[in-house]
């Protein structure tokens, strides 16, 4: 069978940078890393020469709404497809499609092309499953999710969407609402990461929604509580257990815009590379120019600004989104925050694989996993990016 060989690298693995090294790649799985001069091509081979460039895991986006003009909520196989084909020139060889609060017609139409996309697609980053992002959020922390579509969770309505929807991956909820417990044990039994967002929790609210099995926190800061008062007390809030649970991992959007320096620094110090995966957060703007854009659905989505490097609701209030790339973040974790290049490149790939689960195939440069794998140039610009061993994009 036909190889894919990467020569001429430094290959970056979890904990240490590799230099001089090849990848050797066959049906779509890692077959050998080893040094440039141990390898040598055969017949048929196709060699990218890394140009002593780095050889990195593929990242990993697990929370991204859109790019390249298009939003899975366009509910098109066009769309998906765009977007994949998108982020996979920026380094991203895997995401998960993310949905936004809307009518329940969009929503069971999004489960319909999200497969027909995912066999069609061949040039784009892997679809992994679907992250669904609303309807049962907290209104006083809807941020840029429609406020008409808010719900509490029910059984029979949330039960019935799981079981429409098996690609259903994760799922993100204000653990405060009532019945958000029992609903998290219920995603918990699925096997389906159950994620804090949106929400006004308390601290207190925030450990038993962990107890029931949230595990996971939303775009960290965004559209979530932090030190309130109540009756003239003061109450840890959702930002805060964020950190006090030790266990609890989070995703941070580092575009350097929705978090600034300081707090990409704060959030890397205190919970660490391991617990920390950096998303996109990704709408339609991602990869365009600046100016009016849509954020959701073309039929029924909001109008927002694009400018400055993110998205913004049109009287400038608030975010509404990011337009950020996978290669951007890590950049912005190494220039801005001072991480160093093998941890910030760990958060965009092994710990988005672990908090998912997919860690045994995909997040990391090892024989035997998936061929997942992005080259980039020491100013962290993308040259190559490969996916399961086919190349999507190459300069």
């Amino acid at each position: 069978m036909e190889r894919l060989i990467l020569t001429n690298g430094n290959v970056i693995r979890p904990t240490r940078i590799e230099s001089g090294m090849a990848v050797v790649c066959r049906n779509g799985r890692i077959e050998r890393i080893l040094p440039g001069n141990g390898v040598t091509p055969e017949p048929g081979d196709r060699v990218i020469d890394a140009r002593s460039g780095y050889i990195a895991p593929g990242f990993i986006d697990m929370h991204v709404h859109g790019g390249g003009g298009y939003d899975f909520m366009d509910g098109t196989v066009e769309a998906f497809l765009g977007v994949a084909e998108t982020h996979a020139r920026y380094g991203t060889t895997a995401l998960v499609p993310t949905t936004l609060t809307c009518t329940d017609e969009e929503l069971y139409r999004v489960f319909e092309v999200f497969r027909e996309a995912d066999r069609c697609n061949k040039r784009g980053a892997r679809l992994l499953g679907l992250h669904l992002e609303g309807p049962y959020f907290s209104h006083r922390q809807s941020g840029a999710q429609d406020p008409h579509y808010l719900k509490t969770p029910r059984r029979e309505e949330y039960g019935k969407i799981l079981e429409a929807a098996p690609e259903i991956i994760r799922w993100s909820v204000a653990p405060e609402l009532d019945g958000a417990l029992e609903m998290g044990r219920e995603l918990r039994r699925r096997g389906i990461l159950a994620s804090v967002a949106h929400t006004d929790a308390v601290y207190d609210e925030v450990v038993r929604a962990h107890e029931a099995g949230y595990t996971h926190m939303t775009h960290l800061y965004s559209a979530m509580s932090s030190v309130t008062r109540r009756n003239a007390r003061r109450y840890a809030g959702a930002v805060e257990a964020a950190y006090l649970i030790d266990a609890m991992t989070v995703e941070i959007i580092a575009d350097g815009v929705h978090l600034p320096e300081a707090l990409l620094r704060f959030v890397y110090k205190f919970k660490g590379a391991d617990r920390t995966a950096l998303c996109t957060d990704a709408m339609r703007g991602a990869g365009m120019p600046d100016g009016e854009s849509v954020l959701g659905s073309l039929r029924n989505g909001r109008r927002v600004l694009i400018e400055e490097g993110v998205a913004k609701l049109p009287d400038r209030s608030a975010f509404a989104g990011s337009v950020a790339t996978t290669d951007r973040l890590v950049r912005t974790m190494v220039g801005a925050a001072g991480v160093p290049l093998v941890e910030a490149v760990r958060m965009m790939s092994l710990t988005p694989a672990r908090i998912l689960g997919l860690d045994a195939r995909k997040g990391s440069l090892d024989e035997g996993k998936d061929a997942d794998i992005v080259v980039f140039d020491s100013r962290i610009h993308v040259v190559t990016t490969i996916s399961e061993g086919h190349v999507l994009y190459t300069e």
